[in-house]
């Protein structure tokens, strides 16, 4: 069990554990548009959808999961939580969710996978996880397009090396970046994520800048213990 400050997350029963990348966009999604609804697309344990359950006031926050097992933890997570009344997880691919969309969402998160490397493991479900042909990168903005209200916010975390093809797509779809967030591990080592938020409305200035996680081994940078201190026990 991994134990936040508002929610605990059981995760004995999925193969992607919570990580520093669910975290970060949990807790660096934009929400001052204060969105009544949410869909988190791959919720893996809920992690995200739990997240932005405490962040925000919305009275609907809907999470999909297609791993028969995450889909029942992320349940159980749900039901776990201060939130149960608002949360509900459908156990689904995006593809079939989309098929009969009912709802428009406010906002939209998504932590995908995304190695892309050739190789795979002998743990499926893993794989499932990680590799992004289990959902490209196309079809998760086709998604958002579909799903996301006029005013709506979507918000994803994906490699650094990946940004400039996911805004070229996204801008192909009429979503436009209002803030990016590009992540170092330490002040010297290379930029590996980037965090991205995109709008239906084009603009011309949106902020760019960098989060730098930690300095040395444990000892983290006054922006990132700012950015998940009302999650994490020790920060």
């Amino acid at each position: 069990m991994f134990t936040f400050k508002q929610f605990s997350v059981q995760q004995d029963k999925t193969a992607m554990k919570v990580g520093t990348d669910g975290v970060l966009l949990g807790a660096w999604t934009p929400i001052d548009h204060n969105p009544n609804s949410i869909l988190d697309i791959g919720t893996g344990t809920g992690l995200i959808a739990l997240m932005l359950s405490q962040r925000s006031s919305a009275e609907q926050i809907d999470a999909l999961e297609i791993d028969e097992s995450a889909y029942e933890q992320a349940t159980d997570n749900f039901e776990n939580s201060n939130w149960s009344d608002c949360l509900f997880c459908y156990h689904a691919g995006l593809d079939e969710f989309i098929e009969e969309p009912e709802d428009e969402y406010d906002l939209i998160v998504c932590n995908p996978p995304f190695y892309t490397e050739d190789y795979k493991t002998e743990n499926e479900q893993r794989d499932l996880a990680r590799f992004s042909d289990a959902m490209p990168f196309e079809e998760l903005i086709e998604a958002a397009d579909l799903l996301l209200s006029e005013s709506g916010i979507f918000s994803v975390i994906i490699p650094y090396k990946e940004e400039e093809k996911f805004v070229t797509l996204a801008n192909e779809f009429e979503l436009y970046p209002i803030k990016i967030t590009r992540v170092k591990g330490t002040p010297t080592s290379e930029t590996k994520r980037s965090l991205l938020a995109f709008s239906r409305n084009k603009q011309v200035d949106f902020s760019i800048d960098e989060l730098v996680i930690e300095t040395a081994r444990h000892n983290y940078t006054k922006e990132y213990i700012n950015l998940t201190k009302d999650f994490y026990l020790k920060m």
